[in-house]
């Protein structure tokens, strides 16, 4: 999770049951980690409450790993209905245990203080007692993270950190004084375990990854993920640290580089509904690979496609109807001519062109605090349809159809708009028919199944299927920006590479 996110709609999640411990082997640790529910009002706040999780995760045995070579450390994942992934650690010594989410979206290790005294949420969770701990350090320097919908803040300490059966020593934390609001009261983890660079750590404080690799407790400069989709089997996946295991995914892993440091984020290709491009990343996008979230998000005007074209029911957007009846034919026009895509909306008159791109959303970036600040430029609902219109009506006319049929096609899409909330429903009965949806990485396409990207919630006539897809906008430079998060990941066993500074993917098994 970034420090700033993008309101975006997760799930809607549930409770999880405690794992029985078990003996670990041949230097191997799983420590089973649980799913749990997401909250409906941002991308953070879905993964902080959708990373409420089981308390109480036991070790189990390990196998032999493959790909990383020599030991690594396994933590072990427990899954409820697809929603979230979470384990235990202990900070201090003798260890005090804290259910953590395991995050590549953020780089900070944090959990509720002893000394949270006026934040009820402190009161629902298990708090750090420094005094309990022979091998506590006072640091105290100030700490705050501010996230979409709540903030934590406290004083760093450096203490001792079990993850398996891997102790870091030394390794600075925050020690969470207030957590205002509702979003941390009824999470059901306690705290956060950052697994992306130090560049987005705040204070600078050094990641636990990187204490690993510094005090040699790992083999390989390596982790993996792997999630088990299959939510009503006992096992949910596992995390390992220094190294991966064969038995998890099918073939060699497609790697591609870091392209820019703090997220695990790198570039991606174009993206195709049943078969077919949309054209909307031919030239290139960005995405991070997120094991905080939940959803796969997406620039709107390429999700709103995506809904289209697998029935999921949003809430019409006035602004876009608008935009198609009073500009359509204009936007049309000004495509026909040639005009330079990112222009038009400032032609128009609903944008200002900054020279790059014709609008600058007052959006927040989740990989960079800057990037949604206004650089002077006009934002606004009418500026961003127009840009997604312009979007749909570029992929239409590759497809050489009637202007008319185009036209009618930009209504039907805004009747697709994700609510405010960001989620959008299916047809539970209907996955049959819904095309595949690939992303190409690497030169190579990654399709995700109906059965992949589609969440079941509850059971029988009461049960709910909501899309994997939800909306996110980032503006140039650093978007458009795609987060694959659990959806994807749990088709894709995801090798996290800090050495080759590299990310890879390979089917999962």
């Amino acid at each position: 999770m970034g420090t700033r996110s993008v309101a975006l709609v997760l799930l809607a999640a549930v409770l999880l049951q405690a794992l029985l411990p078990a003996s670990a082997a041949e230097g191997l640790v799983r420590i089973a980690l649980k799913k749990r529910p997401i909250d409906e009002n941002s991308r953070v706040a879905a993964r902080l409450s959708g990373e409420e999780g089981a308390r109480r995760l036991g070790l189990r045995g390990a196998n032999s790993l493959g790909g990383g070579g020599g030991e690594g450390d396994i933590v072990a994942l427990k899954n409820y209905m697809n929603a979230q992934y979470f384990g235990e650690i202990g900070v201090g010594t003798p260890p005090q245990k804290f259910t953590v989410i395991f995050d590549t979206g953020s780089s900070n290790l944090w959990v509720p203080s002893a000394k949270c005294y006026f934040s009820i949420a402190c009161f629902f969770h298990s708090r750090y007692k420094s005094g309990q701990s022979s091998t506590y350090q006072k640091n105290g320097k100030p700490a705050a993270i501010q996230y979409g919908t709540g903030s934590i803040a406290g004083f760093f300490s450096e203490d001792s950190v079990t993850v398996g059966d891997l102790v870091v020593k030394d390794q600075e934390f925050i020690e969470a004084t207030k957590e205002p609001g509702l979003t941390f009261m009824v999470a059901k983890f306690d705290g956060i375990l950052g697994l992306g660079f130090q560049e987005i750590s705040v204070g600078d404080a050094v990641p636990v990854w990187y204490k690993m690799v510094e005090q040699g407790l790992v083999s390989e400069p390596v982790f993996s993920f792997w999630f088990n989709r299959h939510s009503d089997e006992g096992e949910g996946g596992e995390i390992v640290f220094g190294g991966m295991d064969p038995s998890h995914y099918k073939g060699n892993h497609t790697y591609v580089p870091v392209s820019q440091k703090g997220y695990w984020q790198f570039e991606m290709g174009d993206v195709l509904i049943g078969g077919k491009t949309t054209g909307f990343c031919a030239s290139g996008c960005s995405a991070i690979a997120d094991s905080g979230t939940s959803l796969l998000a997406g620039p709107t005007a390429i999700i709103t496609e995506i809904n289209e074209k697998i029935g999921a029911t949003g809430v019409v957007s006035q602004e876009c109807k608008t935009v198609v009846s009073q500009y359509g034919q204009q936007i049309l026009d000004l495509l026909l001519a040639e005009t330079q895509p990112s222009k038009i909306c400032s032609q128009v008159g609903l944008c200002t062109f900054d020279g790059k791109h014709g609008v600058s959303a007052g959006i927040k970036s989740v990989v960079d605090d800057e990037a949604g600040e206004s650089n002077g430029l006009q934002s606004g609902p009418m500026c961003n349809a127009c840009e997604m219109a312009v979007v749909w009506m570029q992929n239409q006319l590759a497809q050489n159809k009637t202007q008319d049929l185009i036209l009618n096609y930009i209504n039907q899409l805004c009747d697709k708009l994700p609510s405010p909330m960001g989620e959008s429903s299916v047809d539970c009965g209907s996955l049959a028919s819904m095309p595949e949806i690939s992303f190409t990485i690497g030169g190579k396409k990654f399709a995700l199944k109906p059965e992949e990207y589609i969440l079941k919630v509850g059971e029988g006539a009461a049960a709910q299927c909501i899309s994997g897809f939800t909306a996110m906008d980032i503006p140039p430079p650093r978007g458009p920006l795609w987060i694959l998060g659990d959806v994807f990941m749990g088709a894709y066993h995801t090798v996290f590479d800090y050495g080759k500074m590299r990310v890879g993917f390979a089917k999962s098994a």
